[in-house]
């Protein structure tokens, strides 16, 4: 490692809802066994808050004192160099898979204790590819041993296979859904996906819940019991140019199989 250290300037949300719904997240992952440390995070299209709630959950650990590594592994479209306002030159994996970096100079520490940093590096042509190469096998068994807890970034998993290489090397993966967004067929295909890599699926997140339309959450104002939610068709993606930051909670589903 090149022994800097980033100041992240952006915290987790100010939300006491979103803060408590990711600390259950925090403990189902736990709940999972010990066994489970390298978890990806997926979704089926862009813009359904996957990269915010794996950040989010990597700053949970660190804070209960998990030393945990946050890796973007989406060299196609990452957003956390300019989410975390970061002004200067940045390396990352894209560097390191092309052989432009080495291992350490990719890895940084960060003003959150315990979080360490591995950003995704500029856009690559052939992602699916570089993800394939013996290189990045070699820093996930580098990562597994340094660190408690690995949460990995990927890109949606519905038109990329990106996302099914990275499911290989991982202990278990978590589906991000926003809810009334993704249809349930879409789903299902990114389910078989991950299951033919032979990645354990964790469960899910349902992210962006209307509370106002669930009535348990009229009724008792907090957190509770798992509603029927369907899902109508989703209608396009990329809608706001980025992961979207309104108002939202999230339900989390740990040991959905």
């Amino acid at each position: 490692m090149d022994g800097r250290t980033l100041t992240l300037k952006r915290e987790m949300k100010d939300d006491y809802g979103y803060k408590e719904a990711i600390k259950t997240l925090r403990s189902n992952i736990q709940f999972c066994g010990s066994n489970i440390r390298l978890i990806m995070f997926t979704s089926a299209m862009p813009d359904e808050g996957k990269s915010d709630i794996s950040f989010s959950l990597a700053q949970s650990l660190a804070q209960i004192g998990k030393k945990t590594l946050m890796l973007d592994a989406d060299i196609r479209k990452s957003i956390l160099t300019v989410r975390y306002q970061l002004g200067e030159e940045i390396n990352g994996l894209s560097q390191y898979l092309t052989g432009q970096r080495e291992m350490g100079d990719i890895i940084y520490n960060t003003n959150n204790r315990n979080l360490d940093v591995i950003f995704a590096g500029p856009y690559a042509p052939n992602p699916a590819e570089l993800l394939e190469e013996e290189l990045f096998a070699e820093l996930l068994r580098y990562a597994k041993e340094r660190y408690e807890y690995v949460i990995i970034d990927t890109p949606p998993m519905a038109n990329m296979i990106d996302g099914a290489i990275v499911a290989r090397y991982c202990d278990g993966a978590v589906m991000v859904i926003e809810s009334e967004a993704i249809s349930y067929r879409l789903e299902q295909r990114v389910k078989e996906q991950l299951e033919r890599s032979g990645c354990r699926i964790l469960g899910a997140v349902l992210n962006r819940v209307d509370i106002s339309s669930v009535p348990y959450y009229k009724k008792y104002g907090r957190y509770g019991k798992y509603g029927k939610y369907g899902y109508k068709k989703y209608d396009g993606y990329g809608k706001n140019g980025g992961e979207k930051e309104e108002s939202s909670r999230q339900e989390n589903m740990s040991g959905a199989e």
